[in-house]
């Protein structure tokens, strides 16, 4: 059989038999694979030390005749050790893997892939705060799922306006006009951040930025929630 050569991250690990396990990868050319790595519980091992949790390695396995296939070997190609250093981190870290296993299907696209390095990059960098790197993640699986609320123009077809103050329509995904709404300007331009391509990174130098977040934490999950079924 041929054996394929690529790139993966960990999505799950389960124990099967005395020394094997079956792991759930996330590749960025083909899609989630179910591969046995046997042995790998054996403390000589070779396979061990590729397939470590919060990392990128690279991998060839064999296709199997069934849904699961055969790790052939792992070597590791970034580890991002920071994140194992900090117990919230690593808790958050398993929920972004929760998150974006259940938000897809057996073959998502590339950008899965990349969106989860991002986080993991992300979360190994001490300086940016943990909601920030949660909602940013939210935000873009609704994003590559084609959720994406109307952040131009309000519920009546109007662009929206830098002195007005909205509240948000869940049905038509799009805010309407309200003298008491809940969000403003800066909430929308946030959202527009955090729906484009740019990473926690550079949103997290803007000003005030925490501020904003806590306000646009439960609109995130609102439409997380009721778009992709989390």
């Amino acid at each position: 059989m041929n054996q394929i050569i690529t790139q993966a991250i960990v999505l799950s690990r389960t124990n099967y038999g005395e020394a094997d396990r079956i792991i759930t990868l996330l590749t960025p050319d083909h899609g989630k694979l179910r591969l046995m790595a046997r042995g790998v519980r054996k403390v000589k091992s070779k396979l061990a030390g590729g397939i470590e949790l919060f990392s990128v390695s690279d991998i060839t396995y064999i296709q199997g005749r069934g849904e699961i296939g055969t790790l052939v070997s792992a070597r590791l190609g970034k580890y991002y050790s920071t994140i194992v250093k900090d117990i919230d981190r690593v808790q958050l870290g398993y929920e972004l893997i929760k998150m974006l296993n259940k938000a897809t299907e057996d073959h998502p696209e590339p950008e899965y892939f990349g969106l989860l390095e991002h986080g993991f990059q992300a979360l190994d960098e001490a300086g940016i705060e943990l909601g920030l790197i949660r909602l940013w993640f939210e935000s873009r699986l609704l994003y590559l799922a084609g959720h994406s609320p109307n952040l131009q123009t309000d519920t009546e077809g109007q662009a929206l306006l830098a002195d007005a103050a909205y509240n948000f329509d869940f049905d038509s995904m799009a805010f309407t006009p309200s003298p008491e709404g809940n969000f403003s300007t800066a909430h929308i331009k946030t959202l527009r951040l955090l729906f484009s391509h740019n990473l926690p990174q550079a949103i997290n130098r803007v000003q005030n930025i925490g501020s904003l977040l806590t306000d646009l934490e439960p609109l995130i999950r609102t439409m997380l929630t009721t778009s992709i079924r989390m």
